[in-house]
């Protein structure tokens, strides 16, 4: 049965992998970014592709217009988006920890209030966190906004769960460990991931799917390096 999926940050990475994923098994895909053009050239037709800036109440106001006016229902909602800054903590300002827990937590919080009154009892959200943000992991310096609001949307994805265990959606969170993508080149040039976008995208994809039958309220490890 064709499924709704909502995916954030499709502009490139594992969310512009994720959509061809999902529509070439026949499921329709709302693709959000704030840059479109990279999904839009893609040119296919059970995608629809919407300039999307997260923290933008204006923007997430055009969201719910749509669902309104094409979708009856949503079935599943990947939040991808994320926000990424390197620096050591003396050098971190107010700003950098502002516009990481905009993106990786409040984007996120916006994002599910606004789709959840679309969402059914079997409905799935899935939030992409980071090995960073899971309690015991390796840490690495200079990631101390990044992992710290990723740790924020793990616990958000258990309180979530807790509290619509009886209506539904469910709530998981994967934390993903090292994956070649674009935001993983510029914070470590040089640096070769085990995992491509697309291999993690596969992975994504049918965890969203299925993964609700068997977790809510989980954090999934998706890491292939140890620690």
């Amino acid at each position: 049965m064709n499924k709704n999926i909502i995916i954030t940050g499709t502009s490139r990475g594992i969310g512009y992998e994720l959509v061809p994923l999902f529509t070439d098994l026949g499921h329709n895909v709302l693709a959000l970014s704030r840059n479109e053009v990279p999904i839009t050239g893609l040119d296919i037709s059970n995608c629809s592709c919407m300039p999307c800036d997260i923290t933008s109440q204006s923007d997430l106001l055009k969201v719910a217009d749509f669902l309104k006016n094409h979708w009856d229902h949503v079935d599943v909602l990947i939040n991808n988006s994320g926000y990424l800054v390197k620096k050591g903590f003396s050098e971190l300002t107010k700003e950098d920890f502002q516009e990481a827990y905009d993106v990786n937590v409040f984007g996120a919080v916006a994002m599910i209030q606004t789709v959840i009154p679309f969402m059914k009892k079997n409905g799935h959200v899935v939030n992409i966190s980071s090995m960073g943000g899971v309690q015991g992991s390796a840490k690495f310096p200079g990631l101390v906004a990044y992992s710290s609001s990723k740790g924020a949307l793990i616990t958000l994805t258990e309180v979530l769960a807790e509290e619509y265990k009886e209506s539904g959606p469910s709530f998981n969170a994967l934390a993903l460990g090292a994956v070649q993508t674009e935001m993983l080149a510029e914070a470590f040039p040089g640096y070769q991931a085990p995992v491509s976008a697309k291999e993690m995208g596969k992975y994504i994809m049918d965890f969203a799917l299925e993964g609700h039958q068997f977790y809510n309220g989980k954090v999934l490890q998706v890491s292939s390096s140890t620690p």
